[in-house]
């Protein structure tokens, strides 16, 4: 946890949140890694927030397209009165805060199929926070226990009728195999544990068809597959890939229209590329040795496109940066 932990204390001691992090603070831009026949070089769309100085970092995450085409994406470290969500226009690299109030430390953000509106993970509180999709009318749609223990929700997957399915990051900061998947229905009153016993879930995301998730194991350095059945219940699961990322760990999951796995990696400014049979496709690499740039925690596909861009973060500040995707971008590849 390291400097990640050090800086949300000091947002616990102002009165907003802890938060253990949707990723461990690494040092160094370069890590081991797989060693992919093609490199893809993300380029520098924008720098889109500073490091806060009450935290002393920022953490860029959750980027997802809305309606009309913007990025909206969360600072993770954001203290209370700093933007928390911004809706960045990339063509004419701009932005503006959409959220800025409130004590919580949002890990992702998606849209819902279901009624349109952005669904937040709240990791430090263990709440799911919604808002219309022009940031107003802010609403808890999830807080309490399920099945006795307050979650530590880390990143959301929606299934085609709004069900979410979330990666619930339990035990990351003992590095027990705590963590488990929650599915809570669209109208946030049933909750089901559909898995368990998972090292720091982290990364979630359906396949393309909806058969299954694809799970990334943070301090296991994994992916792992999840086989869902008729009620949306684990039937198996199985480990996948196993990710050399060195001093890195596996953060966010994409899925793009061919059904390829976009692993990122928090440690490392750089994303690994799978097919669903494990194969190594492609590694996507900031071009250079970029200073102060550590992590590359997710990314969004523009459906429709193979535009990409990913959330690249580190001591120089939170920046966006865009890559040409192996394949057309769909839901799973839009927010996480």
């Amino acid at each position: 946890m390291r400097r990640l932990n050090r800086a949300l204390a000091l947002l616990a001691a102002m009165g907003t949140l802890a938060l253990t992090g949707c990723g461990t603070e690494t040092g160094g831009p370069r890590a081991a890694s797989t060693i992919a026949d093609r490199t893809i070089h993300a380029h520098k769309v924008m720098k889109l927030t500073t490091p806060h100085e009450q935290t002393g970092m920022t953490l860029l995450e959750g980027p997802t397209f809305d309606q009309d085409g913007s990025l909206l994406v969360v600072d993770v470290t954001a203290p209370e009165g700093a933007p928390k969500l911004l809706r960045v226009n990339v063509d004419k690299k701009t932005w503006r805060p959409l959220l800025t109030n409130g004590q919580g430390a949002y890990t992702s953000a998606q849209f819902s199929p279901h009624d349109g509106r952005i669904y937040l993970t709240d990791y430090a509180h263990g709440k799911i926070v919604s808002l219309a999709p022009d940031g107003s009318d802010p609403r808890i749609f999830f807080s309490g226990k399920v099945d006795g223990v307050h979650m530590k929700p880390d990143d959301i997957a929606f299934d085609k009728e709004g069900d979410l399915y979330i990666s619930d990051s339990l035990g990351m900061s003992e590095g027990k195999a705590r963590g488990r998947i929650v599915r809570i229905d669209r109208d946030g009153k049933k909750t089901a544990v559909v898995a368990d016993g998972l090292a720091s879930p982290n990364g979630i995301s359906f396949d393309v068809d909806h058969r299954g998730l694809w799970i990334s194991e943070l301090t296991q350095n994994r992916i792992s597959y999840l086989s869902l059945d008729d009620h949306g219940s684990v039937a198996s699961r199985h480990t996948a890939v196993r990710v050399d990322g060195g001093i890195a760990q596996t953060d966010s999951i994409a899925v793009d229209a061919d059904g390829n796995i976009y692993q990122a990696l928090h440690g490392r400014p750089a994303m690994v590329v799978y097919d669903q049979y494990g194969e190594h496709l492609a590694t996507v690499e900031i071009p250079g040795r970029v200073n102060g740039l550590t992590s590359a925690t997710n990314v969004a596909i523009k459906p429709g496109t193979t535009t990409a861009y990913m959330t690249v973060s580190g001591p120089a500040g939170g920046y966006l940066y865009t890559f040409d995707a192996l394949a057309k971008g769909i839901r799973q590849s839009n927010g996480g």
